[in-house]
């Protein structure tokens, strides 16, 4: 993508490469004809991913609950194109057969639940706050251990073929075709949000193989799933994820994790209880300058999978979410004052990256070794911001105006100092 380029703000009017507009227009004549669909029903969903991993057994059915809702909640709401369809489909298969190639591993060898975890370390601000620079960041020092891309795709090894001596993992294959079908379907998408294959991922990714995490509500248009979820107990999808990463530190490097996702700040006190003596880590921006860019992110990525993209009403309900993670987040901070946590602003963040990380390491106990430093500022001239295009939104596309955000977080931004800019 050049540097140069701007995302487009016609979020309405998706872009489609012309072979995928072709199989839409297709799919939709078959759909009218009644000559079939892909389908999306449990059961086939359950079967098919059974087929696919040779396997049975899903473990204990927590998830089952959550992949019926959604499901219904996609065919009630989410308004997909036929590709759209395909690609829900084989996502949510994916998921599952993760699911059944980790549940006959922890059968197999069982010792890997056995493994002690280190506290992690947990970013857990707001989305776009430089949640992901700081991470990318962190994951560089050599002491730290980070999720990559194509481990959070395919966190359960595949039987049989994994760990062979000199051989390259087939994980690593799949996510990079992961990462060129983003640039074809939505080439704007990384310059929005970035992906590659072997760059730090955010453990979302393993919360979602329990049906349980915000990824959903991101991709597609499920209000009614998203509701639900806000009032259900994550502890299945935090226990699910925590073993899931001990599957990884068994598969190689048992360093002392470091985490990331904005889906922990509805969830702390959970977090907490899974993760006992976590570092969490919340960095702070400017909610005026968070909610055009959220939306913008789930405009591109809903875009993907369906024509009928509404901006007004990604902005209300992105301002709803940021409130309501905003409230949680503090009122679990306030219940857990004996807990580890630090604040990293963004403007700082973003001003003097390396030195607003050895102020961090030099309040929560760690020393930024000289290694670990030049580990870091490899990271900053190899991954600048804006080189797969320049992002660019405007409040107004989604209905958003800033005096009414700031007065709708205004407790927020004199809690956390937060100012405008």
């Amino acid at each position: 993508m050049d540097p140069s380029h701007a995302t487009s703000t016609l979020y309405a009017r998706p872009y489609r490469p012309r072979a995928v507009a072709f199989v839409n227009g297709a799919g939709r004549l078959f759909e009218r004809a009644r000559l079939g669909r892909v389908d999306l029903g449990e059961e086939r969903l359950l079967r098919t991913a059974q087929r696919r991993a040779g396997l049975e057994d899903f473990g204990e059915p927590s998830f089952r609950e959550p992949l019926a809702r959604l499901l219904a909640a996609i065919e009630r709401e989410a308004r997909l194109t036929p590709v759209g369809r395909l690609l829900i489909r084989e996502r949510l298969s994916g998921l599952l057969q993760n699911r059944l190639r980790a549940v006959s591993l922890f059968a197999r060898r069982p010792e890997v639940l056995d493994l002690e975890l280190a506290p992690p370390i947990v970013i857990a601000g707001l989305p776009r706050t430089g949640t992901t620079l700081l991470h990318r960041l962190l994951a560089a020092d050599p002491s730290l251990r980070a999720l990559r891309s194509w481990e959070a795709l395919n966190p359960a090894p595949f039987p049989g073929r994994h760990l062979a001596q000199g051989r390259r993992d087939p994980r690593i294959r799949m996510a990079e075709r992961s990462v060129r079908g983003i640039t074809y379907l939505a080439p704007d998408f990384l310059a929005v949000h970035p992906v590659d294959a072997h760059a730090p991922e955010e453990e979302l990714l393993l919360l979602d193989v329990s049906f349980r995490s915000t990824v959903a509500e991101a991709l597609l248009r499920v209000p009614s799933f998203a509701r639900w979820l806000e009032e259900q107990d994550q502890t299945p999808a935090y226990v699910w994820a925590r073993d899931l990463l001990k599957l990884l530190a068994w598969q190689g490097g048992g360093r002392c994790w470091v985490l990331k996702t904005p889906h922990h700040l509805e969830w702390l006190d959970t977090l907490l209880a899974v993760f006992p003596g976590a570092t969490i880590v919340q960095t702070h921006r400017d909610p005026a300058r968070i909610l055009p860019s959220l939306c913008s992110l789930f405009a591109h990525a809903r875009g993907v999978f369906s024509d009928e993209v509404d901006p007004i009403e990604i902005g209300r309900d992105c301002t709803r979410k940021v409130r309501r993670m905003i409230d949680r987040a503090m009122d679990s901070r306030d219940r857990h004052r004996e807990a580890r946590f630090a604040d990293v602003a963004y403007e700082a963040l973003v001003r003097d990256p390396i030195g607003e990380v050895e102020r961090l390491y030099a309040r929560v106990g760690l020393v930024l070794s000289a290694e670990a430093r030049r580990a870091m500022e490899g990271t900053l001239r190899d991954h600048g911001r804006e080189r797969h295009g320049k992002h660019v939104y405007r409040a107004a596309d989604f209905g958003l105006d800033e005096r009414r955000i700031s007065e709708t977080f205004a407790d927020y931004r004199k809690r956390f100092e937060v100012g405008s800019g």
